[in-house]
Formats: structure tokens, sequence, C-alpha cells
């Protein structure tokens, strides 16, 4: 009798080791979890960032870190300021700087929509997660409002009681 074998067309990735999961999008590549601790955040956008080769590279290793990066509207244009991307590992004399300025590509409504916003006092554009999509690095802004330590107390109270409520209610069940 002859053995039935089973032909595939294209390479299960889910199986595939040696495919990367930052760079096919199933992980973000960086985040920034002190966004949510240190301000409000109000409402998120999507935008798309210039940079070079072994910029990246870099990013899909996940060597980025966005902690103290922000956003910029200068001059029309959206800019991502201290967002360190460290230097290839086996990148060359043409390397990158790991804190350069780096563009932001975004729609010019949305830009004159966060100029308004930018410009009333204590909003700011904050980096919350870089990550890809379809083969593109993209960066979530959020627009922000710093907290103040009363806030940040507040919070920590609510997500306290929170979670006690969920175990009491957990315990219950049981």
């Amino acid at each position: 009798m002859a053995k039935q074998t089973t032909h595939q067309t294209r390479p299960n990735r889910e199986n595939n080791p040696r495919r990367q999961p930052t760079a096919s999008g199933e992980k973000d590549a960086a985040v920034n979890r002190n966004a949510g601790h240190n301000y409000f955040l109000l409402e998120k956008f999507e935008a798309g960032v210039v940079l070079t080769g072994t910029e990246v590279k870099s990013v899909r290793t996940g060597k980025t870190n966005l902690k103290d990066a922000y956003g910029l509207i200068k001059d029309g244009e959206l800019w991502l300021l201290n967002c360190h991307i460290s230097p290839y590992d086996h990148g060359n004399y043409a390397n990158h700087a790991a804190l350069r300025t780096r563009k932001l590509l975004i729609h010019k409504e949305e830009i004159r929509k966060l100029i308004g916003k930018t410009q009333q006092k204590g909003l700011t554009l904050i980096p919350t997660r870089m990550y890809f999509k379809n083969g593109r690095i993209k960066v979530e802004l959020a627009l922000a409002k710093g907290k103040q330590l009363w806030d940040k107390r507040e919070t920590e109270r609510r997500r306290t009681a929170d979670k006690e409520s969920r175990e009491a209610i957990r315990a219950r069940k049981t």
C-alpha cells in the first residue's frame, strides 16, 4: 500500500522557528510601561517611523527603549525625540546614533489636530509602544496629560481595590 504524504504549499508560520515573533508582528518591539503610570493617556495615534537599515535590525532584536521619548511637532512635521535604539551588533562604521531624532509619518490632517491639542497646557505626545505592521515599523503615540503624585496614589488605590474585589468574587465562586 502506498504511503500517504501531505504537501504544504506555504510553510506554517506558527511552527517556523526561524521567524522572529517581533518581526512578524506577534510581539511588540518596545513598550513604554511608564507612560500609563506617569500620564493620563487620552487619545492614541499610529505613526510610521523613518529609520535607517541598522536601526530596523536593532528594533527586530528588541533593543529599543521608549522610556524618556516624546513627540514634538515642528514646522508641520512630527518628530520622535529621545527614543533610544541601540547600535546594531553586527554593524560597521555606518552604524546609527542611538538617540537620533527620528521623523514620524502621519497624515497632515492628524498633524493639524495634534497641533491644536498639544498647544493646550499640560498635554504632550508620548510613545506607548513600537511594533511591526505588514513589515513596517509603527509607533503608537498617545496624547497624554501628566499625573501629579496624588493622582498616581489614587490610581494605585483604585487598582488594588479592584484586584481585591475580583479575588473576593473568585473566592466566593469556589
